[in-house]
């Protein structure tokens, strides 16, 4: 990787895991409020744990039939799991305009294939969005 990258991967990380909890709850509301992701998640009801690895944080969304729950508490038995090693290989993820891939590969069931990838591309859209305004509805700093 070269000096640049870096410092474009590191330019995207919040200050603190703090502000990653709040900037993550905030983009998740956002994800949440989408019509067009609501109407392909509308029959799901499923649970996904999500982590950081190298923060160690952990936290679960439940889709219950188009409404997006954010939860600090991890998931007992997820139906999917999405992991990431680092926190700055997951916020890159929101600088990039394509829909991640790899944490699709070990869902066998097509239908939780297809609500996934409609949460992941929504939600890392806003994710991007919200990292580059960090702000909360009221207008105040997430950071």
């Amino acid at each position: 990787m070269s000096q640049s990258e870096t410092e474009s991967t590191e330019s995207l990380l919040p200050p603190s895991k703090r502000a990653a909890r709040r900037i993550l709850q905030r983009a998740f509301v956002l994800t949440g409020r989408d019509r067009q992701l609501r109407q392909h998640i509308r029959e799901a009801r499923l649970t996904t744990l999500w982590i950081l690895e190298d923060w160690d944080l952990v936290w679960r969304v439940i889709i219950d039939r188009g409404k997006i729950e954010f939860d600090r508490r991890p998931a007992k038995h997820p139906d999917l799991t999405f992991s990431w090693q680092t926190a700055g290989e997951f916020f890159s993820r929101a600088k990039e305009s394509g829909s991640p891939e790899s944490p699709l590969d070990l869902a066998v069931n097509p239908e939780l294939q297809r609500v996934a990838r409609h949460l992941l591309k929504c939600f890392f859209g806003y994710l991007g969005h919200v990292l580059r305004n960090p702000v909360d509805g009221a207008g105040e700093s997430l950071l």
